[in-house]
Order: C-alpha cells, then structure tokens, then sequence
C-alpha cells in the first residue's frame, strides 16, 4: 500500500509535514510526497527524504492506493487514478453537492476531513477546528493591519489614544481565538452568540456576552449555529447595528453548515460605521455575514474596509500544515492497521466522514 501526498494548486499548506510523519514511521514507511509539496509551507524536499519518498506528481498520482490533499483534486486528475483509489481531502460536500458524483463518475472512494464528526472521541482529528483557530488569530492582525489606529489604550506626552472596539460576531472556535488575541492587543472586546453556552467562554477571556434573548439551540449541530426564526434575526440585527455603529473592528464568524451564512450586517449597518473601520468575515465562502461581503476580496465601501476571506488559516501555513498534519495522522491510524487498510465502516468516525462508500471495506 502506498499513501501519496500532493502539492496544493493553490494552497501555501501541505497536508502531512516531516515531523509528523517522523513520529509515525510505520505510516511513514508507506509514504510518498510529491516534490515541492511542502515549500511554500517551509518543509523543503530533504526533510522529507529523511523519512518517505520524494517522487514526482505522476509517481503519485499512478502509484498511490491512497491520495491525500488539503483540497479536492481536478476532475481531470481524478482520472488519472487508478479505480478504487481512496481520497483524502475536504470535500466540503454541504458547500459542492456535486463533488461525490464526480468521485463516483472516476470509481474512487472518498473520505471529507471536514465530516468528522466533531466530538470527544474525535477531538485530535478535528480538522474544522484546528483551521478555525487559526483563522480567528490571523483575523485579528489582518484587521490590526487594516485599522488606521491603535488596539491598545495608549498614554503618551501628545496626549492619550482609547482602546479600540472590537465586535465579534460567532463565539466558536474561530471566535474566540480572535477574542483572544484582540484581548491581548489591548481591545476592549464585546461578542455575540446565538449559543447560550458561549456566554461562560466568552467572559472567561475578559469580553461583554452581548445577549439576544429568544436564540434557538441545538447540542447536536457539531459546534455549528442553527438556523434563527425571523423575529430573533431582527433583534439580533437591531442589538448588533446599536454596537457596530461604535465598533473599529467587526470579526464575523456565524455559519449554519448546508446553508447560506445568516446576513448579520446589512447594509444599513455598514452605513453607520464609522470611516476607517474594518470588517473581517470569515464566513464568506458560505455568503458572508456582511450584506456587502464579496468572497475572497478586500474593498473600501464608504471609508469602511471590508475582507472576505474564509481562508486565513493558508495565510498561516507552516502551523497550519503542522496542525492539519497531525489532525489527519490521527484519523489515517484509524484507517490503516500494520501497514494495510483496514476501514471499519461501524466505526462513527469513519462512516461520518465518508462521503462515497468503499468497496473494501471490512464490514
């Protein structure tokens, strides 16, 4: 059995690094990297020879009965693999309902990192979230970057800056990451959560919980948002329109998982902001928070700088590959057993996350 590993098309990240595989020889063992996948994350071609093969993109493609990327592969590559191969990679099938035809069409299986399921058991291989801190950290510093001010509260001989206002909108994983790190530039922080269980988290990192009462919950929805009713979306849309008007930062982060992201700053919003703010919205790829979001672009509207990027964790990708690739090693061990497959489709693990059935499975 050979497991082959890709270089992204478009994607700084790579999807097992050399330390991972170091720790694991018996999967190293079984291992090889296309040439140059690990560069632009910073892991040349030698620390990868010191532990599995180094061969070319064809090598890969011909050669392994297991193909792991970060993002699907081509339709035209997937025809280069032998049928029954086993991919790898996040799907992301609520968001491309036709990627599993596609794999069906070329006779492989498929496994989406994206569909583990998010619980205890499946903590270590909890891809979504390992990105998502990523994501809400870097969102931060982007909007540091952007805001044509201070975070932090400042006292000096010319006279004395405030703070900067920070409102984060989606406590998840990515939500507070980003309240995390604004805390420590010195912002003062408020967000905001349809989970009443957020309200803990939130306060423990030092913000405001702004609260909407009437939010509907759902313990079984995998650390995703639920779909609202109506009258609750126009509370919450009134409560954040009263915040943002004062805010220098707005970080959206709310997803419902199969669905367009829920518009939390409409355009009326963004009208009241003040010139100079930023608004960063994370969920983008899925619509965007922001009425005026366009997916992967940063543009001024009415002196109010807007990024929608889904993506920030690539912007960060030699920790990212580090976490993807451990994330990944823990689910591959569940899949290969002394050197061999071994896919227990009664495992919940295995058969949530596997998006086209495999003919060799072992149940």
């Amino acid at each position: 059995m050979k497991i082959g590993v890709l270089k992204e098309t478009d994607d700084k990240r790579v999807a097992l690094t050399p330390e991972t595989l170091k720790k694991h020889p018996d999967v190293a063992a079984h291992t090889i990297i296309e040439s140059g996948a690990g560069l632009n994350a910073g892991f040349n071609d030698d620390a990868y020879t010191a532990v599995a093969g180094v061969v070319s993109r064809d090598e890969v493609l011909k050669g392994a009965q297991v193909v792991i990327t970060v993002n699907p592969l081509a339709d035209e590559e997937m025809a280069k693999l032998t049928p029954g191969t086993i991919l790898i990679s996040m799907f992301e099938p609520y968001n491309n309902p036709d990627i599993t035809g596609q794999i069906e069409k070329h006779k492989l299986g498929a496994f989406s990192l994206d569909m583990i399921p998010r619980t205890t058991l499946a903590q270590s291989m909890d891809i979504l979230s390992s990105m998502a801190s990523i994501s809400g950290y870097k969102a931060v510093l982007t909007a540091a970057n952007q805001l044509p001010r201070y975070f932090p509260m400042m006292i000096t001989a010319a006279g004395s800056i405030r703070p900067a206002q920070v409102l984060i909108l989606g406590a998840g994983v990515a939500g507070l990451q980003a309240i995390a790190t604004a805390k420590r530039l010195g912002a003062m922080v408020e967000a905001s959560d349809v989970r009443q269980a957020a309200k803990e988290e939130v306060m423990s990192l030092g913000a405001k919980f702004v609260e909407v009462e009437g939010a509907k919950e759902d313990t079984t929805a995998g650390g995703y948002a639920v779909e609202q009713t109506k009258e609750f979306l126009e509370r919450q849309k009134a409560e954040v329109q009263r915040r943002a008007a004062k805010a220098d930062v707005i970080i959206t982060t709310a997803q419902v998982r199969g669905r367009k992201a829920p518009i939390l700053l409409p355009k009326s919003t963004v009208d009241q902001m003040k010139p100079g703010s930023v608004i960063i919205d994370l969920a983008a790829s899925s619509g965007g928070n922001c009425e005026l979001t366009q997916g992967n672009s940063t543009y001024q509207y009415n002196g109010v700088t807007i990024i929608g990027n889904s993506d920030l964790a690539e912007e960060m990708p030699q920790d990212a590959s580090r976490l993807f690739s451990n994330n990944l090693m823990n689910f591959l061990k569940l899949l290969i057993k002394d050197g061999a497959l071994s896919i227990d489709m009664d495992n919940e693990i295995i058969a949530g996350s596997c998006i086209v059935p495999l003919e060799n499975s072992s149940k």
